[in-house]
């Protein structure tokens, strides 16, 4: 009497022989995890798809518009939404529309740019101050504790308007808006760094003679990214409202450049009898900030394996 040991997962051949097993389900990479898990999030596939057409618009809508953001139509001043003008024109005869385009794009950059600095800032000298900790750190903690407390709005206000003037003036204020927006970033890598530098990886990194510059790139920063891609997504909303507000009150883009903050400023003045000069640039600022908020959410629940918001891989 023989007793058949074979397991379901074995099926038998015509033969009598084991088949071969053959695998039903193909293992899924980190990738493509967290491509499944961020496009299950409908709300940040919108605002992926809306920030994609915004950027788009910025890009070439200039090319597309019939006027000039600086082009003045004579005669057409404080003219309502028609067909000319679809979002109307301001009080100097500019068309609403190209104004709100080239708004846009200023905004864009300047979001873009200032999340992308105080980013990296904050990886390199959160990561830093926890991997070499000692007087190193303690300094760097003093440093972020007292520019917390220093108020921040006040203190660019102040700097931009006594920096210099011109086509390039706005490059000031991206460099003083990522000199204020690393803080906070950078105490969270340095605790997420913390527990990074006590892996078995970085201890056989450090005793091969890796120098602590190439250490942090290569070993703990990598390993921290996803917090870094998230916070660069947020940056971008929190630069923006941080860019709007201090154009409205005249502290940021200078004429004749403009952006939506400073359109904004512009329509708060003649709201009662012209509203679409402030709706256009508002709606735009509006949609653009929950758009991108939307976007780093999405990113943050897709790469965060304990969130249930990307539901089950």
């Amino acid at each position: 009497m023989s007793i058949d040991f074979r397991t379901s997962e074995e099926p038998e051949a015509l033969d009598g022989h084991a088949a071969p097993i053959t695998p039903t389900s193909k293992r899924l990479t980190r990738g493509q995890l967290i491509r499944r898990r961020f496009f299950r999030n409908r709300s940040a596939i919108v605002g992926l798809a809306i920030i994609g057409v915004l950027v788009l618009l910025a890009l070439f809508g200039q090319y597309l518009l019939p006027w000039q953001f600086d082009q003045r139509d004579v005669g057409q001043y404080y003219k309502p939404p028609s067909a000319q003008h679809l979002f109307g024109t301001t009080q100097a005869g500019f068309d609403v529309m190209s104004r709100t385009v080239r708004g846009l794009g200023k905004s864009l950059i300047i979001g873009f740019m200032v999340a992308i600095i105080q980013t990296t800032m904050a990886a390199l000298i959160g990561s830093s101050a926890a991997y070499i900790g000692g007087l190193y750190e303690k300094a760097w903690l003093w440093v972020i504790d007292l520019m917390l407390v220093l108020p921040s709005f006040f203190l660019i206000a102040i700097v931009s308007q006594g920096g210099p003037k011109g086509q390039y003036a706005w490059l000031l204020l991206v460099v003083l808006l990522a000199a204020f927006g690393w803080q906070l970033s950078a105490r969270v890598v340095r605790s997420l760094s913390m527990s990074v530098k006590e892996r078995e990886y970085v201890a056989a990194a450090r005793f091969m003679g890796l120098g602590t510059p190439r250490l942090l790139v290569r070993h703990i920063i990598p390993n921290i990214a996803s917090m870094l891609i998230v916070d660069v997504c947020l940056g971008v909303g929190y630069a923006i409202l941080g860019e709007a507000g201090l154009s409205y009150f005249g502290y940021g883009v200078q004429a004749p450049d403009t952006s939506l903050g400073t359109l904004i400023a512009e329509g708060a003045q003649s709201t009662t009898i012209a509203p679409w000069i402030f709706l256009a640039p508002a709606s735009v600022l509006v949609l653009l900030v929950m758009c991108v908020n939307a976007l780093g959410d999405g990113l943050r629940d897709a790469l965060d394996p304990s969130s249930l918001s990307g539901g089950q891989a």
